[in-house]
């Protein structure tokens, strides 16, 4: 079957699943042989910019014909059997509805599959639905309980500590944006308290003050499409902020970077990884200290 698919999730589920797409979207880069498929996107943003930047470009991009195009003859040109797209956020990868008027416009005989993932639940569905739709139901299923014993595993050690502290996790800097979706339920699953928003809710853009009001015992800094490297050269959306310093995670060293493009931020397998992670800086005392390349204290890499 010819797979194109346009958002790094999908892609991981799909190489996951034992298949190789024909194609992918310029974000795709995981596993490392995704990288090297033709892409089918083009981004009207400057990924290597400012967090603060990135958000003009965003919101002048979306009064200009969107963040993002279909390269038609790329698509034409993969002739696909199947194209997975999504509807959770038209900022974050190629929206569906772009998607199907490169289809429409194109005349291709292909079967369009739309992810909208706002749990773990949604993200384990998702997983069967592509692998279904791949012929791969057998092996979705096996992954999926994989996936799941992993989950249940983290989730029964967390419990057994008394202490729960109140957890933040931003996935933008500039302007500020707590992060929803699945990422409170990982939290909670991780044993920490997410006070500023409820599973399955939108990441929101927060004032400052609301932030600082909840103070939280951990921070969690995780901005949507940034490694590491990129979260530390935008610090100082953070750091110059009023108050910053007298947050009780700031204090107690307890303030942290995560990669945010191939953690918080990808619904796909590595969700789990994602748990994993956080379940280490919630719980430190359970949980072995995550790779270098997933989280690092701000402490330690000051703006």
């Amino acid at each position: 079957m010819r797979v194109v698919s346009l958002l790094p999730s999908a892609t991981e589920i799909v190489y996951a699943l034992g298949v190789e797409p024909v194609a992918t979207s310029h974000e795709c880069d995981y596993p490392p042989a995704a990288a090297d498929r033709p892409s089918v996107v083009d981004s009207r943003i400057d990924a290597d910019a400012s967090s603060g930047d990135i958000d003009q470009q965003v919101q002048q991009a979306e009064t200009e014909g969107g963040v993002y195009e279909i390269d038609r003859e790329a698509l034409a040109e993969a002739d696909p059997d199947l194209v997975i797209s999504q509807g959770i956020c038209e900022v974050c990868a190629v929206d569906t509805v772009v998607v199907e008027e490169a289809i429409a416009e194109l005349g291709l005989d292909c079967e369009l599959l739309t992810t909208d993932p706002h749990s773990l639940a949604d993200i384990f569905d998702d997983v069967r639905r592509i692998g279904e739709a791949l012929g791969r139901a057998d092996r979705a299923d096996e992954l999926v309980s994989d996936l799941q014993a992993r989950v249940d595993r983290v989730a029964d050690r967390a419990a057994e500590s008394p202490v729960r502290p109140e957890v933040a996790v931003l996935d933008w800097l500039d302007p500020a944006m707590v992060a929803g979706h699945w990422v409170p339920e990982l939290v909670e699953l991780a044993g920490g308290n997410y006070g500023l928003a409820d599973p399955g809710d939108a990441s929101t853009p927060r004032e400052w003050a609301e932030i600082r009001e909840y103070d939280p015992d951990i921070l969690v800094a995780a901005p949507c499409g940034f490694e590491l490297d990129q979260t530390f050269a935008n610090l100082a959306d953070l750091t110059d902020r009023e108050g910053w310093r007298q947050l009780r995670a700031v204090r107690m060293n307890r303030a942290y970077a995560m990669d945010g493009h191939h953690l918080v931020n990808r619904p796909g397998p590595r969700v789990v990884d994602t748990l994993e992670a956080l379940a280490a800086l919630v719980q430190p005392e359970s949980f072995d200290v995550p790779e270098e390349w997933m989280a690092a204290s701000l402490a330690k890499h000051p703006a």
